[in-house]
């Protein structure tokens, strides 16, 4: 069960947006990483330049590298550099590798104690498993993946493993590619998850238009339709960025400028306000795959290939108040957009949620009757409300979801999600999609 110490962890990461990045058990070379790498990887990523928060780490394996069941370095690293950690147990090795991440777990746990559950964001039962075991998976080159069936008991057996240890409670959910999460088929791992993580590149998405312009839409509805499929958990965001080298997939050049551009347009308003650990803080390592992923290069330094900071980014969700004691508002509004079949959706925002005001407290009703367009599933409109609080009420406006109180001195924005505005759309990932994910577990 859990320690005093460990519930107050596990309510503090699961109020807070987590930040961090991907992080492999090996290096190009195939040589294992010790604690010590981790340790540079993990202060690296907490002390880049233009962030702030990047300070969780997702694993793939909990295995360290070379041995059969001993607890990956990168746990003790992680202890020692307060990085918090979302666990991963490679679930394509088959029952006998299964088991023995269960075993790495359990001698974490004994070894570790609270010191270890303490700073456990999740665990994660596999990682695109049911993508490599898709036709689209294998028709890519993939190599073996697990069948929904034995991903569901590989939770259960996780849950099993946990109980009436310090870990105990501790949210468990699959990590996949988005078109995974969207196939009915695989409904039995999205019943047995707490949370849904969901993987997405519109880079690879080469049977649509992915210039770099598009990216953000691709994303978004992307991860509109892994909501939906979700059936409300949580979605966790466990990867995603744009190369910034390797060959033009479609329309989507690797570059940094454009690995940038989709930083500032994709991860920006993400980052505070859902969990997010980016594809990834460094993949050249020694070895320059193609294409890279990594804002830094192949030599560790908190100076970044491109720009990080999120000043002056238009993001979904943002909020300013100069008046901390404003308690309620709300507005209406209705909004069309170019195409598709008209849908009625609502939006309850309120403090310390997406799109919300958590300093100024603000709850805002926002509700439209919109016709989504065929390339988004997300509308805009206007409309007008009233807000109050303490320090005086007044009306205000509402513009593309936008609601200002202007007497409390307070704004939200928030888009409003309408359903579907497009048929499902297929990833075409392609057999550059499964070169990356060798390289993933590879390093």
């Amino acid at each position: 069960m859990h320690t005093a110490a460990s519930l107050l962890a596990l309510a503090s990461t699961a109020s807070a947006s987590l930040m961090g990045f991907n992080y492999g058990s090996t290096f190009t070379t195939g040589a294992a990483k010790v604690q010590s790498d981790f340790e540079a990887e993990f202060t690296t990523a907490a002390n880049l330049k233009g962030t702030s928060g990047f300070t969780s780490a997702r694993l793939y394996t909990t295995v360290q590298a070379g041995t059969a069941s001993d607890p990956i370095s990168a746990i003790p690293a992680a202890i020692k550099t307060n990085t918090t950690l979302l666990l991963g147990l490679w679930a394509s090795g088959g029952d006998t590798s299964f088991a023995n991440e269960i075993l790495a777990l359990k001698a974490a746990i004994q070894q570790y104690g609270d010191a270890f559950t303490s700073i456990v964001d999740g665990i994660s039962v596999g990682s695109e498993d049911l993508y490599r075991n898709s036709p689209e998976g294998i028709e890519a080159g993939s190599y073996v993946g697990t069948n929904p069936d034995t991903l569901a008991r590989y939770i259960k057996d996780t849950k099993d493993a946990i109980t009436g240890t310090g870990l105990e409670g501790a949210p468990i959910g699959h990590v996949d590619t988005w078109t995974a999460w969207v196939n009915g088929s695989n409904q039995a791992v999205v019943d047995a998850c707490d949370w849904v993580g969901m993987d997405a590149y519109p880079y690879f998405q080469n049977t649509m238009a992915n210039d770099i312009t598009e990216s953000k839409s691709l994303f978004e509805e992307a991860l509109q339709k892994t909501q939906s499929a979700s059936g409300g958990k949580a979605v966790w965001i466990t990867e995603t960025g744009h190369p910034v080298s390797g060959d033009t997939v479609g329309q989507s050049v690797a570059s940094p400028e454009n690995a940038e551009t989709y930083w500032k347009t994709v991860g920006c308003p993400m980052f505070g306000q859902m969990n997010v650990w980016w594809y990834t803080l460094q993949d050249a390592a020694p070895d320059t795959p193609s294409p890279s992923f990594g804002i830094v290069g192949s030599t560790l330094s908190t100076t970044p290939l491109f720009d990080l900071s999120c000043k002056n980014v238009q993001t979904n969700s943002s909020s300013s108040a100069t008046s901390p004691s404003a308690t309620s508002g709300s507005g209406s509004g209705s909004a069309s957009a170019s195409s598709g079949a008209s849908a009625t959706g609502s939006n309850q925002n309120s403090g310390g949620s997406p799109g919300g005001v958590p300093s100024a407290q603000i709850s805002i009703q926002e509700s439209a009757t919109v016709t989504p367009s065929a390339v988004s599933p997300y509308a805009t409109g206007t409309g007008s409300g009233s807000g109050a609080g303490s320090y005086g009420s007044g009306s205000g406006s509402s513009t593309n979801g936008t609601f200002t109180a202007p007497s409390a001195s307070a704004s939200a924005t928030s888009t409003i999600p309408v359903g579907d505005a497009a048929d499902l759309r297929s990833g075409g990932f392609g057999a550059a999609f499964i070169a990356i994910m060798v390289a993933i577990f590879a390093l």
